[in-house]
């Protein structure tokens, strides 16, 4: 982390609520008291095109810098199917790590990825499948990327959570809480 700012990467398909993501963590952080911004990427996209969101949080000082994340902390990969089309691990910093949603182990997940540094991983398909009934793993992914790198207290998320899902929100944070826990983080 640049002093102590966090930048990260959200990898997903138009529809799979990267946008989301990013946009909940931002207001969690700020909710702590911290700074964060979220922002998307968005060039001709459709549904199921590839898609990029921003997130940069920061423990105690202003974020000036508007431009997107090239150099991130963490990549989350919403959707394993990118690692084949994008690479998704272009500018990660020495000391990274990429959160991708698999149901793959590790060992497997490093041999297709380029230059990872660590690799942690949850299967959020399932999770949201068995969970919310869809297939949308965004606040699955959250749940793993808050177990990852503690940028937000998960606690913190319940509020963005029940504000933007209304009447859905019990499923998306028991979603949460189970990727949360079953996130897989190399080396632990």
């Amino acid at each position: 982390m640049a002093g102590n700012m966090l930048e990260i990467r959200f990898h997903g398909r138009g529809g799979q609520g990267a946008v989301t993501s990013a946009e909940l963590l931002a207001q969690a952080a700020i909710s702590e008291g911290k700074y964060a911004q979220a922002f998307p990427s968005f060039g001709p996209e459709r549904r199921g095109a590839p898609v990029q969101a921003f997130n940069r949080v920061s423990q105690d000082r202003h974020i000036r810098l508007r431009a997107e994340v090239t150099e991130p902390d963490v990549v989350v990969v919403l959707d394993p199917g990118l690692l084949q089309v994008v690479d998704v691990n272009s500018g990660l910093k020495e000391n990274g790590i990429t959160v991708i949603n698999t149901s793959k182990t590790i060992q497997d997940i490093r041999k297709k990825l380029t230059d990872s540094k660590r690799v942690a991983t949850v299967d959020a398909t399932r999770i949201a499948r068995d969970i919310l009934g869809v297939p949308i793993t965004n606040t699955t992914m959250l749940g793993a990327l808050v177990r990852v790198t503690g940028a937000v207290d998960i606690e913190s998320l319940i509020e963005p959570l029940k504000h933007r899902f209304g009447r859905l929100a019990e499923r998306n944070i028991k979603a949460m809480r189970t990727a949360f826990a079953q996130t897989r983080i190399e080396g632990e």
